[in-house]
């Protein structure tokens, strides 16, 4: 939820505003209860009727701890105290004009949004009456993407490693970063994982690796997996906790590959459970993990755990079954078990996972986390750069299933041994491959396209929603 502050504009002139000012009121006020019963905390200024006053109220939300403000126009209102208040303010901004045909309301937002437009200052805009569900979403779109805004500014993401296999979509900018999105930049050895393993206590990974063979899907083969490099692959996970508890992380990537793949083991158990919102020893916060320290990765699964409060799925584009219109998203061991069922219990979701021996491209060794994601409406969706600037490519879709032999005979032609995720995008396959620019795709249950681009415009980066007739960059509401 978020603080929302609301500055409702009137008549600069005395002798009006005397005759309108419970109006104003009266609409600042139905506003504001619909936010509070949505549990957003609300400011609601005096009406704003001067330079002054717009000025000081506007700097009051700041004090108060507003996360963003709602520009409230209800009656027609001199303009340049849109102006002043959008220098004060703290932001993001919605325009709102109240349904009122007795008074020039729209005149007034219409005549504040342009003033806004000409000054330069982004915000978003909204018409009609809020006891209107269909107009409120709106509202509360905005309001979502305020809380997933203010859910990033001073978070720190952790990037153990670098940069994986020359990927430039997987590393970004400190200062970028910082100025954008307010998140900073940790970045830590992988030696730290090895380092801090050593000294996870052994009773502890044993009741861990006791609880994974307790659901009868553990394959070890002597070689490429056994008990041994399972508890390895315990202990990482521990050191990975430990390491965003002590360097207080709120997000993280693991590089992986070549250092710990080669050498030491597979991070897969690590991944798998950091995005899990549970493990071996109960409940706990799920922490986005991004394989391949893809920092974008981590920061487009951040965003989509910030709105749906679920594990966020990582994969890649791995083939197109042209015949069935659908992809196959294999990564890694990266998908949280959480995929397997869809359900946050671990008693639904780990019979479904197996945990098979690593394949050769990792000589290390270890348990890759092996699952098939459960069918349902999805929304897929990552950022990636253009010269410099990012934007966001959204993709409804569905995840899908064929059922047991056809699910098996699928999935072994690509790699079998790895996680997967049948995915049927609204758009074409041609539309997606001529444009999306990552190897990497992020999901979450759900519909959240226009929250998605609501989150974008409150941030200034570019949403193009490729759909069934094609990709559409919904940045022009941005002013």
């Amino acid at each position: 939820m978020a603080k929302i502050g609301i500055l409702s504009f009137s008549d600069g002139r005395d002798f009006v505003h005397r005759g309108i000012e419970e109006m104003v009121k009266g609409f600042g006020e139905k506003l504001a209860a619909r936010l509070r019963a949505d549990g957003h905390e609300v400011v609601l200024a005096e009406p704003i009727t001067s330079a002054h006053l717009a000025r000081d109220e506007a700097r009051r939300l700041v004090r108060e701890g507003c996360q963003a403000t709602i520009f409230d126009y209800a009656v027609w209102a001199f303009p340049h105290f849109t102006a002043i208040a959008s220098q004060h303010a703290p932001g993001p901004f919605l325009v709102m004009s109240h349904a009122n045909p007795s008074e020039p309301a729209m005149v007034g937002a219409l005549a504040g949004a342009g003033s806004l437009d000409q000054l330069g200052v982004r915000y978003q805009r909204v018409f009609g009456d809020v006891a209107d569900d269909a107009t409120y979403a709106d509202v509360r779109r905005f309001c979502r993407a305020v809380g997933v805004v203010d859910g990033l500014k001073g978070s720190t993401y952790g990037s153990i490693g670098g940069r994986p296999m020359g990927m430039y979509t997987a590393v970004s900018n400190t200062d970028q970063w910082m100025r954008e999105f307010g998140v900073d930049i940790e970045h830590v050895d992988q030696w730290e994982i090895v380092r801090r393993s050593e000294a996870v206590d052994q009773a502890r990974v044993t009741k861990a690796r006791e609880w994974l063979e307790g659901w009868g899907n553990v394959a070890y083969d002597g070689k490429a997996l056994t008990p041994e490099l399972l508890e390895r692959q315990i202990r990482s996970y521990h050191a990975v906790r430990e390491l965003c508890d002590e360097l207080k992380l709120d997000f993280c990537g693991i590089k992986g590959q070549p250092e710990l793949t080669n050498n030491f083991a597979t991070m897969d158990v690590a991944e798998a459970f950091m995005n899990d919102v549970y493990d071996w020893e109960g409940e706990k916060p799920s922490i986005v993990c991004a394989t391949e320290a893809d920092a974008d990765a981590a920061l487009t699964m951040q965003i989509l755990k910030l709105l749906a409060d679920t594990p966020v799925l990582f994969a890649d584009f791995r083939h197109l079954h042209a015949d069935l219109g659908i992809f196959d998203l294999v990564n890694s061991g990266q998908h949280a078990t959480y995929f397997a069922t869809g359900s946050l219990k671990a008693e639904d979701n780990m019979p479904e996972v197996r945990f098979l021996p690593e394949i050769g491209f990792f000589p290390a060794g270890g348990a890759s986390v092996q699952t098939l994601a459960a069918p349902g409406r999805a929304t897929f969706a990552r950022l990636t750069r253009k010269d410099g600037r990012y934007w966001m490519a959204i993709l409804p879709g569905e995840l899908v299933r064929f059922g047991g032999e056809e699910d098996e005979r699928l999935m072994r032609h690509t790699c079998w041994e790895w996680p997967h995720a049948f995915a049927k995008f609204d758009a074409t396959p041609e539309t997606i491959l001529a444009s999306y620019a990552s190897n990497h795709i992020h999901a979450v249950y759900g519909d959240c396209v226009e929250d998605l681009v609501a989150v974008c415009r409150a941030l200034d980066v570019r949403p193009v929603v490729f759909d069934a007739t094609g990709a559409h960059d919904r940045s022009d509401a941005v002013a």
